[in-house]
């Protein structure tokens, strides 16, 4: 199966988020369609969690053509998640860099952990 683009993926994120609460923001548009796309998920508390694309190895034969991400930096200081992003953007121009909001929870996405 065809992944989906970043474009469509992130405006069914957005969607899906909003229906429950949460703010949503594309802090930075990369490529439309297969740009890597990174969450930073606030907690309204000083700290934040990012999430990445998960490795390629987490992705089976039979793809559904979803996105599956790993968490990258779990509560910590917004300065620490911009010094890695800064980092990844002049590694990859294109990827995509989405923020969201919400005292509570996480957001709607596919985790994958490391065994």
């Amino acid at each position: 199966m065809i992944r989906v683009t970043s474009v469509m993926w992130f405006a069914a994120f957005m969607r899906r988020e909003s229906s429950r609460g949460a703010f949503v923001v594309a802090a930075k548009r990369g490529a439309q369609q297969a740009g890597a796309i990174f969450v930073v998920h606030n907690h309204l508390n000083g700290n934040a969690t990012l999430f990445g694309p998960a490795p390629q190895a987490f992705f089976d034969g039979e793809e559904s053509g979803d996105r599956k991400f790993e968490r990258v930096l779990v509560s910590k200081p917004s300065s620490e998640i911009d010094q890695y992003l800064e980092k990844q953007v002049k590694f990859d121009p294109d990827l995509w860099i989405i923020e969201t909001e919400s005292g509570e929870g996480h957001p709607s996405l596919e985790i994958v952990e490391a065994p």
